[in-house]
């Protein structure tokens, strides 16, 4: 929980809910005596099942659909211990990446690319995004809901804000009137607001660079550069994209590509189906994709490392496959090539921005939940600094900085 002092909201505008749909996070802020506001993010026990995820983790933006359109798992719960034998027993299907199906029309990478190419599932048949993205929105409004009751002062207190808490949705840069629209349908359809002009005036959106930077400001990272009239870099390395935003005190440039750590996953699985293709270890190859995603990738430090991930059964062994005592060996090479087509992304981005800019950039904060990575950072510091440029991310969870920003954003504005 932090505390801000200075407030240009009116008490009439607060409290505030922002609801971060990519990161599946919820903050919540709420009046304090002597005009103080206290933000809180809405903690564990207010999301389902979050202790399979992690407490400073991210929830997954995933819901299970039955084969009659039911919901029947959302957040963590859908990635409950068993929830994919369930899954598959019962015909379920999974919709997750949300976002990515909002994409503009003119995106370079359109959600039927990111389907072909095994990043995100489509969406489940007879669903529409708006459905989906509401269905979604419900579930974090709840989870704030969940938390306001428990925590704070009780059912008394949500009844008196329900009808004037503000919305924060976050969302990627770039999008314009055609998003934000679909997104202002999905949160009328979730329950959020009315659907009439009083209704969409608590609504209010935010890029998640401009969430990004306000993070930085709040983290006193940015002060020394910006007093100096230099330029910055913010790289919100994220799950399914790198945005990659210039900003300076009067303008700002922004690039998105496609490589984010989801496609780091994406290129494992097509490793491990080239590597086990035909072999009998072929129907694990879902279960190791995930423990890669889980474990592996997040640990990776070293390409002089192999790095190991059980199939589950003690006794299976196949040394041309790698594979002893019930492990798959990957070598540390291996595993630095699916990183490193969006390492040379990033770097190529920030060089050209560089390049093209009229104003010193002297500095880049990696944030997000892609900005964990240690072998990412180690290699954009490795690659792009020098006397002129400095490569930093924040101390505490880079996967909140866009949440936190976000409301930072909102309260400053």
């Amino acid at each position: 929980m932090s505390h801000r002092g200075h407030i240009n909201r009116t008490d009439t505008r607060i409290p505030v809910i922002l609801l971060d749909p990519s990161l599946c996070r919820v903050i919540f802020c709420s009046n304090l005596p002597f005009h103080v506001r206290s933000i809180h993010d809405a903690l564990k026990r207010s999301f389902p099942a979050e202790d399979h995820v992690g407490g400073n983790s991210k929830i997954p933006t995933i819901i299970h659909y039955d084969k009659h359109g039911e919901v029947r798992a959302v957040g963590a719960e859908a990635k409950r211990e068993g929830i994919e034998a369930d899954a598959e027993d019962k015909e379920w299907t999974k919709a997750e990446w949300q976002v990515l199906f909002v994409l503009p029309k003119d995106c370079a990478y359109p959600s039927s690319a990111l389907i072909a190419s095994h990043a995100i599932p489509p969406l489940p048949k007879g669903k529409t995004v708006i459905e989906v993205f509401a269905r979604f929105l419900r579930y974090l409004h709840q989870c704030a809901r969940t938390y306001i009751e428990e925590t704070l002062n009780g059912a008394d207190m949500w009844k008196n804000l329900d009808s004037r808490t503000d919305f924060v949705l976050t969302h990627p840069n770039g999008w314009e009137g055609t998003q934000r629209s679909r997104m202002r349908r999905a949160a009328v359809k979730a329950g959020l607001i009315p659907n009439s002009p009083a209704g969409q005036q608590r609504l209010s959106f935010v890029t998640e660079g401009e969430a990004s930077l306000h993070f930085c400001i709040q983290e006193g990272l940015t002060t020394h550069v910006i007093e100096q009239g230099k330029g910055i870099f913010i790289v919100d390395a994220g799950g399914g994209t790198v945005d990659i935003t210039a900003y300076k005190q009067t303008s700002q440039d922004h690039n998105r590509h496609f490589q984010g750590s989801v496609f780091v996953t994406s290129n494992a699985r097509n490793y491990l189906e080239d590597l086990l293709e035909s072999s009998r270890f072929m129907d694990d190859i879902a279960n190791i994709t995930e423990c890669f995603d889980k474990g592996t990738k997040l640990r990776f430090d070293n390409d002089d490392d192999a790095q190991y991930i059980k199939l589950g059964r003690c006794a299976d062994k196949d040394p041309l496959l790698n594979i002893r005592s019930g492990q798959l060996k990957l070598l540390g090479s291996d595993v630095a090539s699916f990183f490193e087509p969006s390492i040379q992304c990033i770097v190529e981005s920030i060089e050209k921005q560089r390049a093209d800019s009229k104003t010193q950039i002297a500095s880049v904060f990696l944030v997000d939940g892609f900005a964990a990575s240690d072998w990412l950072f180690a290699n954009l510091k490795a690659r792009l600094s020098d006397d002129t440029l400095d490569i930093c991310r924040p101390n505490r969870h880079v996967n909140k900085a866009v949440a936190d920003g976000a409301v930072s954003f909102y309260l400053d504005h």
